[in-house]
């Protein structure tokens, strides 16, 4: 089960890192009004997120006392540098977490913010919460790319091609 775990969070961490390498220092802090966030902030909230979720799951809340998840939508970073460095640590506590999941611990119950979830739920909460945040990263690296953006997915009138393709694949 973990390894089905690991296959669907590296697929959109996957997504994130070619949105990133398309991207300049200066699209990185782009924010488009007051009330949106640059992709920085957004990778801020969610790698603290995960940092927070993922230290000692099995034993621990994940809702750390040390986290302050408001400071996580104010523009700290100086650099693209800085922002893939957090994006980066972030992953590497969510992968070395999945990596302790067992048959055995799989129904555990475990706590975030106080309520209970069974570890399963946990995943499932979270392979709900990070996909949702960088789909915003990858619309936002599009706009901002417009007419040089390469598509992360199965390109503009190009499915039946695609479909075909896989078809071929899979035999």
């Amino acid at each position: 089960m973990k390894d089905l775990f690991i296959k669907r969070f590296e697929y959109y961490k996957m997504l994130g890192d070619q949105a990133f390498a398309q991207l300049s220092e200066e699209e990185v802090f782009v924010q488009f009004n007051e009330e949106s966030n640059s992709i920085a902030v957004i990778v801020k909230h969610i790698a603290g997120n995960m940092l927070s979720r993922w230290t000692n799951f099995l034993t621990e809340d994940g809702e750390k006392s040390w986290r302050n998840r408001d400071e996580e939508f104010i523009e700290t970073f100086k650099t693209k540098a800085e922002v893939l460095e957090y994006w980066e640590k972030g992953w590497a506590c969510l992968f070395g977490a999945l990596g302790q999941i067992t048959e055995d611990n799989l129904y555990a119950t475990i706590y975030i913010r106080s309520e209970a979830h069974s570890v399963i739920d946990a995943v499932f909460r979270q392979l709900a919460h990070y996909p949702y945040h960088i789909g915003q990263i990858v619309y936002i690296a599009k706009m901002l790319k417009n007419d040089d953006w390469k598509s992360l997915s199965i390109a503009r009138n190009k499915s039946g091609e695609f479909n075909a393709g896989m078809k071929h694949h899979f035999k």
